[in-house]
């Protein structure tokens, strides 16, 4: 049984459907993909009631206009881009109702690149290899494997009632500045760089170029050496890793990243710091410190166990 909930009135800069990624065929060339931020992901989910990791409307820098076609119970995470509902401003991070007939949209961009609408029950679309992520350049996934148009209309899954009011505290929700310092965990290939390559690049700032997008992030700023040349046998590339090819100017590879790569890599961001990576615009400055893996995975674990508590932190 079909259950519409928004018919897309205007699309946006880019609104795509995605969950927490296509996990385990990369070795067959299928990249991951799924929300670049997977923490306003699925805290966007539980604030609705639903599993962490079902897709929601991942939306950026310039948010689509959505006439609602069914009663359902929505949250909105992630970048602040003015959402409004009938004209209103509306919370962030906290769940609430709409109606059928009713008008989200959004205005100027407040903080951060992508946010993130969840429904009630989940979004109504195939499950591709384990996923409703949307990769765009295979054409797979998410709604007809393209970024949503005029025109078309978005179902929910399971006629569910949902959880309305449920917020987080104002402490737990994160905020997202235009001048960053990203944790890392330095290597694998510090050998094919110069002695003072890593002093640099953990020394020196580096600004989000234009010519980035879910793939990745060019960045510029001083010059990372190489002792003789930027390239290897192609190997795996992790989401984080932070390639830097012989023009010597780092790339930071995020959700849509290539599966394999043949470029040294300098470091790799931690895991915990990725969502704040996906929530940079063009021009924010990113500065990088070093961490050992034992600090982070320590983060990643304290950063899962507010995950599962979620439900009994969120207030009403």
């Amino acid at each position: 049984m079909s259950n519409p909930i928004f018919e897309i009135v205007k699309p946006g800069l880019l609104t795509t459907l995605q969950d927490e990624g296509r996990h385990g065929y990369q070795q067959y060339g299928i990249v991951a993909s799924g929300a670049m931020d997977p923490y306003a992901l699925k805290i966007a989910n539980f604030l609705v009631g639903n599993d962490g990791g079902e897709a929601a409307l991942e939306v950026t820098v310039m948010g689509p206009e959505m006439e609602v076609q069914g009663d359902a119970i929505i949250a909105i995470t992630g970048a602040n881009l003015s959402p409004r509902l009938n004209g209103h401003s509306v919370s962030m991070w906290k769940s609430f109702a709409v109606k059928q007939g009713d008008l989200l949209e959004f205005g100027q961009p407040v903080s951060g690149a992508r946010a993130y609408i969840s429904v009630a029950g989940g979004y109504d679309v195939p499950v591709v290899m384990g996923s409703k992520s949307t990769y765009l350049k295979a054409g797979m996934g998410g709604f007809e494997g393209r970024a949503l148009d005029k025109g078309d209309v978005l179902s929910k899954g399971e006629d569910v009632k949902g959880v309305k009011g449920r917020a987080l505290r104002p402490e737990e929700t994160p905020v997202y500045e235009r001048e960053m310092e990203i944790r890392v965990i330095p290597g694998p290939h510090l050998d094919a760089f110069s002695e003072d390559a890593l002093k640099t690049f953990l020394s020196s700032t580096y600004e989000v170029t234009p010519q980035s997008d879910r793939m990745g992030y060019r960045l510029i700023g001083p010059k990372l050496e190489h002792q003789t040349s930027a390239d290897i046998i192609s190997e795996a590339i992790p989401l984080g890793g932070i390639q830097v090819p012989a023009n010597g100017q780092p790339i930071l590879l995020m959700a849509d990243r290539q599966t394999t790569g043949g470029y040294t890599r300098i470091a790799t961001v931690i895991s915990s710091d990725i969502p704040y990576l996906a929530q940079a615009m063009p021009g924010c400055k990113l500065r990088f410190r070093e961490v050992s893996v034992e600090e982070a995975q320590e983060l990643y674990r304290e950063r899962e166990r507010f995950l599962r508590t979620i439900g009994r932190v969120a207030t009403v």
